[in-house]
């Protein structure tokens, strides 16, 4: 086990019942903050911290093996946390830097969800990061679609979800990656202009516990309102065909894509596509663009870089 401080299920169970809980009863929605939480309790139900490791996906990966080797099976909530990544990626296998200081790990999810669900499961990630780093008080972080977290143009979180198909019983998973910048200050001179962190942004260290106590409550709220928003369809019958979905407005709220011009490409790094404006975003994730030709464009994944 790890020489960071490791929160435990029980300590974030009585943050999530008691901090979040309050927090979110300061505001009217419907249902009530106990009905969500309840539905995203799951988050959390396992929690292994290390010290230190190549990649906290493929440690979920081989968590899944392992257990199902011993006739065990992965409680779906198990969160795997390390202080430090030596091969840590992102998309296209870039590199990220993930050195200590930082909030680097890996939520692992049955895949339970149902197809729009399923589309809009990654947009949890972003939302949760944005709203726990503003209630650090740092009001200007924004979500950038997909759900890359910005302030001041510069990234100060991103995320990645890849699906694994467990070896020896088939069932199938999410994995939901993060990587947050807390208190490593340093970063490569590749990255020196482009990313920023939490501490940086602050003037001061941070208390890596306590945030991520706040990020793993705010994702058990935010897979809540998916699954509570996904039993409420069930219970409507599959005719129903909202306009909106309660994950997208939250994502709205802490997003600032929305009316941005951008340059999109699905690899934007190596060959980006065309430059859009962004004038929404449907109830299943999706983003709509308007070329300048007043062409409008739909698209489902990929990335953004702001003009």
């Amino acid at each position: 086990m790890a020489a960071i401080n490791c929160p435990t299920p029980a300590s974030l169970s009585e943050y999530i019942w008691q901090q979040e809980k309050n927090s979110r009863s300061r505001h009217a929605v419907s249902p009530s903050p106990e009905t969500i939480l309840r539905y995203g309790a799951i988050v959390g139900s396992v929690i292994q911290c290390h010290a230190s490791m190549a990649r906290t996906m493929d440690q979920a990966r081989h968590h899944i093996s392992e257990l199902e080797k011993t006739g065990g099976s992965v409680a779906s909530g198990t969160v795997i946390l390390a202080g430090a990544l030596i091969r840590s990626k992102g998309r296209f296998a870039r590199t990220w830097h993930a050195p200590a200081g930082g909030l680097w790990g890996c939520l692992i999810l049955a895949d339970t969800f149902l197809t729009r669900a399923r589309t809009i499961l990654p947009l949890t990630l972003g939302i949760a990061c944005c709203e726990a780093v503003r209630a650090m008080g740092v009001d200007q972080a924004c979500v950038r679609w997909v759900n890359d977290v910005l302030f001041a143009g510069q990234k100060l979180a991103g995320f990645l979800v890849e699906s694994c198909r467990s070896p020896h019983h088939g069932e199938d998973f999410h994995l939901l990656g993060f990587g947050i910048n807390i208190n490593n200050n340093s970063f490569p001179d590749i990255l020196e202009n482009s990313a920023i962190s939490l501490s940086q942004i602050l003037g001061g260290p941070v208390n890596l516990h306590d945030f991520t106590l706040s990020f793993l409550a705010k994702m058990a709220w935010n897979i809540g309102l998916l699954a509570y928003a996904e039993q409420q369809e069930l219970e409507r019958g599959s005719d129903c065909h909202e306009e909106s979905h309660l994950l997208i407005e939250q994502w709205k709220k802490v997003s600032d894509t929305v009316g941005r011009r951008v340059v999109y490409g699905y690899d934007i790094q190596q060959k980006p596509l065309y430059e859009a404006r962004v004038i929404g975003i449907r109830a299943d994730g999706a983003l709509v663009m308007r070329l300048a030709d007043g062409h409008e464009i739909i698209e489902h994944s990929g990335e953004l870089q702001y003009r």
